[in-house]
C-alpha cells in the first residue's frame, strides 16, 4: 500500500480499479494542397460540422449537469467562430497551400501559447480550450467523430489531464472518480466534476505503469490517492464511504426542488461563503445563490493590499461559476475580531464597537473605490449584488451611493461595462433597526447580521467565553428586532434575508416564515436540511 497526494477540486470518497484514459494523439501530417479554394470549403464545412457537435455537447450537459456546466460549451462555439481563430487558419491555407489539419494544429499551437503567457489567470486557461476546440476540429477534418467512448465497467479514471468534452462525453454513470496529474481548481473540468458530483483530484503525480488497473481508494477529502490499500484501511474508507453516502442521500431527496412553504410561499435560500473555495460546496448543496460573500478574506489572506485586478478576478469567478444567481459580496469587514497588520489600526478597549467595516471604508475611500471598481466590473459577468455592513445612520448609505455613483462615472468614462447590481445593508445594529423604515427606502434589500444584532442588543461581547452561557439569540428583544426589520422593510417593496448563525437555526425555520422573511443564508453544508424544515412549515 502507498499514497499519492493531490489537490481536491471536489470531495468524496471512491473505491475501485483505476483505469487510464489514453488520448488518441494522432501526428498531424502537413502536405501541399492542389486546390487552395477548396481546401478553404473543407475547412468551412469542418467548423460546420465541429459547431453542431459543440451544440450537441452544450444540449447534453445542459440535461447532466446544468446550466453553470454547460456554458463552457457556448464559449467553445463563440472561440471557434473567432475571427482572429478562423482568420490565422485561412491564411495558413492560402499562404502556404497547405491541408486545413496542418493549418488547424499550427494556429492552435500559436494562440494556445499566447493565452498560456498571460498573467490573468481567466485567460490563462483559455489555452486548454484553444486545444479542445482545435483537436475537435482536427477529429472532424479527419473524417472522425469528436465523441469519446466510455468505460466499460465503474473506474477511477486517471488521465494526463481531462478537457471539458471529453470530461461531458463519458458515462458518469460508470465514473467513480476522476484523478489527474495536471489540471487546475478553477479550470471547466473541475467545474464540471464539481457539478456532476464526481469526486476529482487534480495535481496526483502518478506513473502510468504503476497505477493502470490498480485497485485504489480515491479521497476526495483529504486529497489523496491510496493505492493497493491493507484490509484495516479499506474497512476504514468504507465506513467513511456509507457515511458519505447517507449525506447524499439527502441530497438526492432535495436537490433540485423549490424551496417552498406547503402554504407555497417561496423563500430564497442562499449559501455563505469566504471565497471561490467554497463555491464546490455552493453548488453541490443545491445554493439558490450566495447571501454572504466575505470579501475580508481576500485582504486577510494576503500581505498587502490585493489590487483591483486581483479582486475584479475573484468576484468574476464566483459569479460566473454561479451562472445567473445572485451573488451577494459583503464590502471589506475588518476590524473587531478580524485584524490585519498591513492596514495599521490602532489597539482598541472595545474593538467590537470601534473603527471597522464601512467604517474604515469610508474614512479609507482609496481601498473602498478599489474594491467598488473591482465588483462592479465583475457585475458584467453575473448577477452580483453589493452589501455594506455596520451601518448605523442614514447618512452613511447616502454617502456610499453617492461615491458607488461616482465609480460608476468613472467606468463609464474609461468604457469599461458593468451590469445591474443590487444594493443592500447588513442590519447588525440596534441603531438601524430602529431606522429601518427609513433605510429601506434607499436599498433593495436587507440582512440581518444576527451574531453582531445579538451582542449588540444584549451587550454581550460574543467573544467573551465567560458570557456563553447568558448570550441567547433566541432572546424575546432579537427576535422582535428581527421582526420589525423584515415589516419595515416590506413597507418599501424591500427584501430582507438573514445571514448570521440564526438563519439555520432548525427551531426557528418556521418562525422566521411566519415573520415573513424572504431569504435565508448559511453555509451550505446547512442548504439542504433547511430546505427541507421550510418545505414542511406551514
Amino acid at each position: 500500500m502507498y499514497s499519492l497526494k493531490g489537490k481536491t477540486v471536489y470531495a468524496g470518497i471512491a473505491i475501485g480499479k483505476i483505469e487510464l484514459h489514453r488520448k488518441e494523439k494522432g501526428s498531424v501530417r502537413r502536405y501541399k494542397v492542389d486546390d487552395k479554394a477548396e481546401e478553404l470549403k473543407r475547412l468551412e464545412r469542418g467548423l460546420d460540422k465541429t459547431e453542431e457537435e459543440l451544440k450537441s455537447l452544450y444540449e447534453k450537459a445542459l440535461v447532466e449537469v446544468g446550466e453553470s456546466g454547460a456554458a463552457i460549451f457556448e464559449v467553445h462555439q463563440m472561440m471557434l467562430r473567432d475571427q482572429d481563430y478562423i482568420d490565422s487558419i485561412n491564411n495558413i491555407i492560402d499562404g502556404e497551400g497547405v491541408n486545413a489539419e496542418f493549418a488547424v494544429a499550427v494556429t492552435a499551437d500559436n494562440f494556445a501559447g499566447m493565452f498560456a503567457s498571460m498573467e490573468d489567470e481567466y485567460f490563462k486557461a483559455r489555452a486548454a480550450d484553444i486545444k479542445d476546440i482545435s483537436e475537435r476540429l482536427i477529429t472532424v477534418l479527419k473524417g472522425k467523430s469528436g465523441a469519446e467512448g466510455a468505460s466499460s465497467e465503474p473506474v477511477i479514471l486517471a488521465a494526463e489531464d481531462l478537457s471539458p468534452s471529453e470530461t461531458v462525453q463519458l458515462d458518469k454513470s460508470r465514473i467513480l472518480a476522476f484523478v489527474t496529474r495536471l489540471g487546475s481548481a478553477n479550470s471547466h473540468t473541475a467545474i464540471l466534476a464539481r457539478t456532476m458530483s464526481i469526486p476529482a483530484l487534480i495535481g496526483v503525480d502518478f506513473e502510468d505503469e504503476k497505477i493502470d488497473g490498480a485497485f485504489a481508494i480515491a479521497d476526495g477529502i483529504k486529497g489523496e490517492l491510496i493505492i493497493d490499500p491493507d484490509e484495516a484501511t479499506l474497512e476504514k474508507y468504507k465506513a467513511l464511504k456509507a457515511k458519505e453516502e447517507e449525506k447524499a442521500r439527502l441530497l438526492l431527496e432535495m436537490k433540485g426542488k423549490e424551496t417552498i412553504t406547503k402554504s407555497g410561499r417561496k423563500i430564497r435560500l442562499y449559501s455563505n461563503i469566504g471565497g471561490v473555495g467554497d463555491l464546490s460546496a455552493v453548488l453541490e448543496n443545491d445554493a439558490e445563490g450566495i447571501g454572504l460573500f466575505r470579501s475580508e478574506f481576500l485582504y486577510l489572506e494576503k500581505e498587502t493590499y490585493p489590487t483591483e485586478e486581483e479582486q475584479f478576478n475573484v468576484y468574476r469567478t464566483a459569479a460566473q461559476t454561479m451562472a445567473g444567481k445572485l451573488v451577494i459580496i459583503r464590502t471589506l469587514d475588518i476590524g473587531a475580531d478580524k485584524q490585519i497588520d498591513y492596514f495599521g489600526l490602532e489597539k482598541e478597549d472595545n474593538p467590537a464597537m470601534g473603527y471597522r467595516a464601512i467604517r474604515i471604508c469610508l474614512d479609507r475611500p482609496e481601498i473602498f473605490r478599489t474594491q467598488l471598481r473591482a465588483l462592479l466590473r465583475a457585475s458584467a459577468y453575473g448577477k452580483i449584488g453589493i452589501m455594506f455592513p455596520m451601518i448605523i445612520s442614514l447618512d452613511e448609505v447616502k454617502q456610499i451611493k453617492e461615491i458607488v455613483e461616482s465609480v460608476k462615472e468613472e467606468l463609464r468614462a474609461d468604457n469599461i461595462s458593468y451590469g445591474d447590481t443590487e444594493l443592500g445593508i447588513m442590519i447588525e445594529t440596534p441603531a438601524a433597526v430602529m431606522i429601518s423604515e427609513e433605510l429601506a427606502k434607499e436599498v433593495d434589500f436587507f440582512s440581518i447580521g444576527t451574531n453582531d444584532l445579538t451582542q449588540y442588543t444584549l451587550a454581550i461581547d460574543r467573544q467573551n467565553r465567560r458570557l456563553d452561557s447568558i448570550y441567547d439569540p433566541h432572546h424575546p428583544a432579537v427576535l422582535r428586532m428581527i421582526k420589525t426589520v423584515i415589516d419595515n422593510g416590506h413597507k418599501h417593496n424591500t427584501w430582507v434575508g438573514i445571514c448570521g448563525e440564526l438563519g439555520a437555526d432548525p427551531t426557528l425555520t418556521e418562525t422566521f416564515v411566519e415573520m415573513g422573511i424572504d431569504e435565508l443564508s448559511v453555509s451550505p453544508n446547512f442548504i439542504l436540511p433547511l430546505r427541507k424544515a421550510i418545505r414542511n412549515a406551514d
